[in-house]
Parts: structure tokens; sequence; C-alpha cells
């Protein structure tokens, strides 16, 4: 006699965690264009009404999965910078956390951000991480470095666009993300000691009476 197959029950968390990996699967073997809820339905081995449930349309289903890679992103960077011992620390942890999901789920991403509708719907969150991001590291170089507020945040700025061009050259493959990690740690640190002792020159240079002959 044979056995009858019993279908495991999952967690409704745990179904769209699996139509979402599904999805992620397809868009990269066939491009963003070419995913439908059918197909996903099928890849899932679900119904596509059981799909629509957790999903309304294939926008949604795309934008789901952007913000689950961006807020995993975010969640794990957070604990690896409440956990740095020092700037240095802090800067190769979290950039280093950042190139190493480049390099492994870069295409992803990028290929969903090529949508700009997908972009459009999740602009909002994605500008408030932003913002929370910039600011805690603007008060992190500060407490490091003693630089003064316009001087932090132009620094954490520029510091920040260094960042994403090492991710471009990650992406592309001209760069491994280890090399690219400390690469950044050497720019990063370097250059805010060197601001740092600029700022203190300046600050001695202008106090009153110095440089009275």
């Amino acid at each position: 006699m044979t056995a009858v197959r019993k279908r495991t029950r999952l967690t409704p968390q745990a179904r769209r965690d699996q139509i979402l990996d599904r999805a992620a699967d397809l868009v990269l073997a066939d491009g963003l264009a070419s995913v439908s809820m059918e197909g996903v339905a099928r890849a899932t081995g679900v119904s596509k009404g059981l799909v629509y449930n957790y999903f309304p349309d294939r926008l949604a289903l795309f934008a789901a999965l952007l913000q689950r890679e961006q807020r995993d992103l975010n969640d794990r960077g957070m604990r690896n910078a409440l956990e740095a011992e020092d700037f240095a620390d802090l800067i190769r942890r979290t950039t280093g956390l950042y190139l190493r999901q480049t390099e492994a789920r870069g295409a992803l991403i990028a290929a969903l951000l090529s949508d700009p509708g997908l972009t459009r719907m999740v602009e909002e969150e994605s500008r408030v991480d932003r913002e929370q991001t910039f600011r805690f590291f603007v008060r992190a170089t500060r407490r490091a470095y003693g630089l003064p507020l316009p001087t932090a945040i132009a620094a954490v700025d520029l510091l920040w666009a260094v960042t994403n061009q090492a991710g471009r050259l990650v992406g592309q493959g001209l760069m491994g993300a280890e090399e690219a990690t400390e690469m950044c740690v050497r720019l990063f640190v370097g250059g805010l000691a060197e601001l740092a002792r600029g700022a203190a020159e300046d600050a001695a240079a202008a106090a009153p009476g110095l440089n009275r002959p």
C-alpha cells in the first residue's frame, strides 16, 4: 500500500517568505520583466490564488522582496554597529556587511531597483532608514574625532559616496568585498584623522592671543 505524503502546513510568515524566496530565484534566473504571479505560484508549489492572498499584485510582491532585503541589511548593520569596539571596527563591520551583501545579493537588488515604480513604492521607508543611519555615523564620527558638526556631516556624506562606489566595484566583480572593505577602512580612518588634526590646528590658530607678535 502506497503511503500518502502529507503536505507540510507552513505558518503565514513562513509561507510568505517561501513565496518571496521563489520570486527572488525567478528574478535572478529569468529577469524581472519575465516573472509573473503564475510563475511564482508554480515555483512555490501553491495556487495562484494563494499568492494573491499574500500580495495583491506583482508590484506589491516585488516591493515586499526589496523591503525584505533592505530591512535585513539594516537590522544586521545595526547589530554589527552596536558590537563595534572602536571607530575603525565600526567601519569594518558595517562596510564589510554592506559589501558582502552586494557581492552575494547585488544582482537581485539591482534588478529590483531597475523598476522605477518599485523604487517609488519603497522610497519613503528607504529615505527614513538612510537618514537614521546617516545621523548615527555623524554622531560616531564626532565622538571619535571631535569634528565640528558641519565638518562631520560633510565628511560622512563623502565617505558614503566612497562606500557606494566600492559597492559598484564589488558588484561588477572588479574588487572582492574583503579587499574593498579594508581599503575603505584605511581611507576613512586616515582621512578623518587628518581632518581632526587640521581642525585642531585651525582652532589653535584662531584662538585669541596665540598669534600676537
